[in-house]
């Protein structure tokens, strides 16, 4: 088993408001400009709410075993760390590989995102057309900006996790910004007849939206993956965490709420970028580039948390000879996981070639992926409660063993809403081709660090 105590090869740089930046950035996005139009109409108002004050209360729930695990074993690639320790080699595996899917589908997520937004802001980015995917044609321009993006943030991020945090706290500061002069306009200029009906599709429109929910919320995580790079004490490692969560249920809760009082349930279901759009409404058009504008900030801040955050899981399963031993160098000058970090930008790439129409496959497909990771956090934070009572907790989890209990119980909950049978099953073959896709991807992965059988030797050793 991979020895977390031995010497960091990070530098400890980032602050506590670095660390809440990181994760509230990385859980608003751009979702929240492109998808609450989609909530609404599939939940109304209420309904939407209802999804998200459920789904981040179970998150929050997640979080609190989180933030006792990030506080007792602060080292880099927190869910492999965690359930390494707690549940061993195998269940390690499965446990961080399906967070990472959620990270890498945030990323494919973001590098579609960007040239959506950049077509808004730029009309005639539709230059060369390709193919068509579901509906949704693909031009040559627009696969080179989201290309384009990824070769950025991927450079921005070998460069260093403190330039990447210093980004990552000027941008959510401005987003922040926005989004409360556009609640604050919603709620002057709005009416609450638009907010009609309240529920929409009854639980079946709330279940639509509660499968989303991981998704929009996966970047607390990233706290725990870049622990040894955080420059607090433990104990308050895990309170920025539980922070963080909190700030992202209100964002959504405003959001939803400002954009159903300004428009009624017909204009949403022929908008194109809702909130914007919403904006556009109370202060005009120069409004709506404004929050696009933000939108556009909300994919940097959620890219560049994304990026550490799944960089710093593939180094610590590299390290741990689960993955190929290549994935785990570190660059000398910049100290971050260069090569991971490659691998991320290589991946990133793809997803721009199958247009929007992957905008939300993504979303549901990493879904999946992140409540899995979490089930088995919940499953790891029981195990170490059980077995390791004496292990030094800085930050101890209110409610002690029902909480793990009920994170768990919560995660299988959440998670059997993914399969058939649900009215929110993820849709065949795009959905489970993506999941089929990095099962694949994973055992040839960890078939290649098994073929240098005395590196991995060595590895398991340190």
């Amino acid at each position: 088993m991979s020895d977390p105590s031995q010497k960091s090869s990070f530098l400890r740089v980032l602050g506590r408001r670095d660390v809440i930046a990181l994760a509230f950035g990385c859980m608003i996005g751009w979702s929240w400009v492109v998808l609450t139009g989609t909530w609404i109409t599939s939940a109304g108002v209420m309904g939407a709410i209802t999804a998200f004050l459920v789904g981040g209360g179970a998150i929050a729930i997640v979080g609190l075993t989180y933030a006792e695990l990030a506080s007792a074993l602060p080292f880099a690639g927190g869910e492999h760390v965690y359930s390494e320790r707690a549940l061993g080699y195998g269940p390690s595996f499965i446990c961080t590989w399906a967070i990472i899917l959620g990270y890498m589908s945030v990323i494919a997520f973001e590098a579609v995102a960007l040239p959506t937004v950049m077509d808004s802001l730029v009309p005639g980015l539709d230059i060369g057309y390709l193919w068509t995917v579901a509906g949704w044609e693909v031009y040559a321009t627009w696969v080179a900006t989201g290309i384009l993006g990824a070769i950025v943030m991927t450079t921005l991020n070998v460069l260093g996790v403190k330039f990447v945090a210093i980004v990552q706290t000027t941008v959510v500061v401005l987003i922040l910004v926005v989004g409360f002069v556009f609640v604050t306009g919603a709620a002057f200029s709005g009416s609450t007849s638009n907010i009609d009906p309240l529920f929409f599709d009854g639980l079946s429109g709330i279940a639509i939206v509660l499968v989303m929910v991981p998704f929009m919320f996966v970047g607390f995580d990233v706290i725990p993956q870049a622990a040894e790079e955080i420059d607090l004490p433990f104990r308050d490692i895990g309170t920025a965490l539980i922070i963080s969560v909190i700030m992202a249920i209100a964002w959504y809760a405003l959001i939803i709420i400002g954009v159903g009082m300004v428009m009624d349930f017909e204009s949403l279901l022929t908008a194109d970028l809702v909130t914007a759009e919403a904006n556009a409404v109370v202060y005009g058009e120069l409004g709506g580039t404004i929050l696009l504008i933000a939108g556009l900030a909300g994919i940097i801040t959620s890219w560049n948390a994304l990026i550490v955050g799944a960089s710093r899981a593939i180094y610590a399963m590299a390290k741990a000879g689960m993955l190929p031993h290549f994935l785990a160098e570190i660059h000398p000058r910049y100290h971050t996981p260069k090569n991971a970090i490659l691998l991320i930008g290589a991946l990133s790439v793809i997803s721009p070639f199958f247009g929007r129409a992957a905008l939300v496959w993504l979303v549901n497909a990493g879904g999946l992926g992140i409540v899995v990771a979490y089930g088995f956090v919940a499953l790891s934070f029981l195990a170490l409660r059980r077995n390791e009572p004496e292990l030094e907790r800085p930050y101890r989890a209110p409610g002690g063993m029902a909480t793990g209990y009920l994170a768990l119980v919560l995660s299988i909950g959440i998670g059997a809403l993914y399969f058939p049978g649900s009215p929110s099953a993820l849709v065949w073959p795009q959905e489970w081709s993506i999941i089929f896709f990095w099962i694949i991807l994973g055992a040839v992965l960890f078939t290649m660090s098994r073929m240098a059988p005395s590196r991995a030797a060595q590895q398991l050793a340190d």
